[in-house]
C-alpha cells in the first residue's frame, strides 16, 4: 500500500475514533436501555491496563528477587 495512503486512512481511523468516543459521551447513546458511552469505556480499559501492567511488573521483581536468592 502507498505509504501515503497508509498516512492518511490511519488519520481518518484515528480522529473518527476520536469524535465517535466525543460523540458518545457528550450525547446519550442508549440501545435497548444500555448507554454506550465509548470514552467511559475507554478509560476504564487504561485504567485497567495500567493496573495489571503495575501487578505484572510487580510479580517480576518478586520472581527475580527469588532467583537471586537461589545464587
Amino acid at each position: 500500500m502507498n505509504k501515503w495512503l497508509e498516512i492518511l486512512v490511519g488519520l481518518v481511523v484515528f480522529i473518527g475514533t476520536i469524535l465517535i468516543a466525543w460523540a458518545s459521551g457528550a450525547y446519550s447513546w442508549t440501545i435497548f436501555g444500555k448507554n454506550l458511552d465509548f470514552l467511559h469505556a475507554g478509560w476504564i480499559l487504561l485504567k485497567g491496563a495500567i493496573f495489571w501492567i503495575a501487578m505484572l511488573i510487580g510479580f517480576l521483581l518478586i520472581v527475580l528477587g527469588i532467583t537471586d536468592l537461589k545464587n
